[in-house]
């Protein structure tokens, strides 16, 4: 090629960029926007906030990550402990064009919204030190100084405070007065009696706070003790920041305020009423009240029902509802988020929680325990999982143990399905569902906590489960609740609380050895004043005139079949096909090394039931509600897997087990912190 033409070539290109540069550089940015042109940024201890963020020169806080990253972006976070309130400033762009934050792969990443506090000076020779603390080390933030309050909180003689002292990763409780710190005595409900004996006390100025901590036999400034300074770890600090990505990290220590469903429900880590977060692999611990918060916003109402003593929370849950479906609470906007893979403990509050914040969600593979055991607060919203109107939400394979509650249900819970689930320790009930219409699936799960089920809901299709402890159902007439448009946030209408238009197929009923309830042996017999379904027949008036009808005149049907009872459980008295049996199943829990061992001591009535697959036309609509059991994209369900996996026969095993026979059978149901 000669001069001649390699100047044309480059004359040509020349005039082609100045007649095209702004396509080039819109194309440019759609490439940026889209991910395909995406950076990698790192966070490391030994870099500075000042440099470009490549790995070899790194910034020094996440939050500096957080200012520069767009969507497409990856912010890898490398080893070491990072005291700061990290808030996402940028959405991702869709759930293919995210934003990552991540740890290292292999490296132990910590967020804590603490700072360590050395200083301590023992009092007169005795285990009580003090510490004197400068609010600047706050900011604008002191939790020794706010209340932890809230509607639904029930009250206490004691004002509680957001504030902590932790000793060793351990959280000391806090008293009222010095005194009782010189002098401390057990919290009488508190689950680690021997801990509750850690005891602290502050008092707060406007230049500082002091606080006073019974240590015992440690020298705190010999070990690592630690106070809740933020009041979040990962949470954005605005609504609305779409996307993201959050993988990997140990985050603890945050003084979170109590999460109501009628206030902004806040938690160490959350979306903050966004969409399509992605929240897998990470350990969650210490938060004051909830460590996961998929929940409600500010502007549908925050706390009402306690700040104006008016309207109570009911009414006041009933306007958060529709205010916030006016605002644009839908699919488009809120929810899709996915909650997987994540060890959760030691909060006292919830695990998870979420008021309408959490739709069309999966909540799956996580390790939730030791929930609510401190118990110096209690209120109307405590479990492992906390949810309201969890639209088409899927919780599955998550293991529950050692909370106040396992998942509790509250109202809307239209599409929601819990399959797969372990359930074990749990205080007040496995699962619990309040004042919902359904349809709303509970499959294959196994619930061996003394009590297992408190129902005080309709519309709900329990199949495939094991079922140890308590089944409670109780109608509630007097509440309406709403209902809605299937697979939408579009609300039809509002009815009462009767119970019955269930579904209680293949599941087994037992009784977990040692439990002391009288009601061990009820089974599905508290059903027993509904009638069993005939055809065209969903429902009897209580009633002869039909002037003036009312839904509480009604007494729902229900759909029953193919339950094995076992220990001599009691069935449902109108279900046309069963076996009960005086065999003991004998459910045990064992802990193996890293495997949890379930052993069941099976007659041979596990192989003589007559039952059938389960499936989204045998189970029928709502009474209500008028919709389907079906997935969350209208697809319909078959229920042709068991707890495991494995594939179920035309005649299906009764219970979450397929692969089971006459005999002791041990079964491996959790492994680590995942299903196997």
């Amino acid at each position: 090629m000669d001069f001649d033409e390699t100047y044309n070539i480059n004359t040509k290109f020349k005039l082609f960029y100045m007649k095209n540069r702004a396509l080039l550089f819109a194309c440019v940015g759609i490439l940026v926007c889209n991910g395909l042109i995406a950076k990698e940024y790192h966070v490391a201890k030994s870099g500075s906030d000042t440099n470009p963020g490549t790995v070899e020169a790194p910034f020094l806080t996440i939050s500096k990550a957080a200012m520069v990253l767009n969507a497409g972006d990856t912010v890898t976070v490398h080893s070491g402990t990072y005291r700061e309130w990290v808030s996402p400033r940028n959405s991702g762009l869709n759930r293919t064009s995210r934003i990552v934050y991540r740890a290292a792969p292999g490296e132990d990443v910590w967020i804590k919204g603490s700072e360590e506090i050395k200083g301590w000076v023992r009092q007169r020779n005795s285990t009580v030190w003090k510490v004197v603390v400068p609010n600047s080390v706050f900011g604008d933030f002191n939790p020794f100084a706010e209340k932890l309050w809230g509607d639904w909180l029930d009250k206490n003689p004691v004002t509680y405070h957001l504030g902590e002292v932790f000793l060793n990763g351990k959280s000391f409780y806090e008293v009222d007065s010095l005194s009782k710190v010189r002098n401390p005595q057990e919290f009488p409900d508190s689950k680690n009696k021997a801990q509750s004996l850690y005891q602290w006390y502050a008092e707060v100025g406007d230049t500082e706070t002091v606080i006073w901590a019974n240590f015992h036999k440690y020298n705190p400034n010999k070990e690592l003790v630690e106070i809740n300074a933020r009041p979040a770890c990962f949470f954005p600090k605005e609504q609305g920041v779409n996307y993201i990505t959050v993988q990997g990290f140990k985050m603890s220590q945050a003084a979170v305020q109590w999460a109501p469903p009628t206030g902004v429900q806040k938690g160490l880590l959350g979306p903050n009423w966004s969409k399509g977060w992605i929240i897998e692999g990470n350990e969650i611990s210490n938060a004051k009240c909830s460590g996961i918060s998929l929940g409600k916003d500010f502007a549908s109402g925050n706390n009402l029902w306690t700040l104006e003593q008016s309207i109570v929370g009911f009414n006041r849950e009933i306007e958060s509802v529709i205010k916030a479906w006016r605002m644009g609470w839908n699919k488009e906007n809120i929810g899709s988020h996915v909650v997987r893979n994540n060890v959760i403990f030691d909060c006292e509050q919830t695990g998870i929680c979420g008021h309408m914040g959490a739709i069309f969600s999966v909540i799956e593979n996580n390790h939730i325990y030791d929930i609510h055991t401190k118990r110096q607060f209690t209120g109307a919203e405590i479990g492992c999982i906390k949810l309201h109107a969890p639209i088409d939400v899927v919780v599955k394979d998550n293991w529950l143990d050692n909370g106040y509650r396992g998942i509790w249900l509250d109202w809307q819970c239209i599409g929601t399905r819990i399959t797969g689930n372990l359930f074990t320790n749990n205080d007040f009930y496995d699962i619990m569902i309040e004042v919902t219409h359904g349809p709303c699936l509970i499959d294959n799960n196994i619930l061996l906590s003394a009590n297992s089920v408190n129902n005080l809901s309709q519309g709900t299709a329990w199949v495939h489960n094991l079922i140890g402890g308590v089944v409670t159902v109780r109608p509630i007439p007097i509440r309406y609740t709403p209902y809605h448009e299937p697979h939408s946030t579009d609300i039809i209408g509002l009815t009462s609380i009767l119970c019955g238009d269930e579904r209680l197929y293949n599941n087994i009923l037992t009784v977990v050895p040692g439990s002391q309830s009288e009601h061990k042996l009820d089974g599905f017999s508290p059903y027993d004043s509904h009638p069993e379904y005939k055809e065209g027949i969903y429902q009897e008036m209580n009633r002869t005139s039909r002037g003036s009808v009312q839904s509480k005149d009604f007494t729902l049907a229900m759909y029953t079949g193919a339950n094995l009872y076992y220990d001599g459980v009691k069935p449902y008295a109108h279900e046309p096909y069963n076996i009960v049996s005086n065999h003991a199943l004998a459910p045990t829990i064992e802990q193996r090394g890293d495997e949890v061992v379930l052993k069941l001591n099976f007659d041979n009535n596990i192989s003589q039931l007559q039952s059938q697959i389960i499936d989204t036309e045998k189970m029928g609509v709502t009474f209500f509600s008028n919709g389907y059991f079906e997935n969350p994209d209208g697809t319909p369900i078959t229920l042709n897997t068991d707890y495991l996996g494995v594939s179920r026969g035309d005649v299906p095993k009764a219970g979450p087990f397929e692969n089971v026979v006459s005999g002791v059978q041990e079964i491996v149901v959790w492994r680590g912190h995942h299903k196997p």
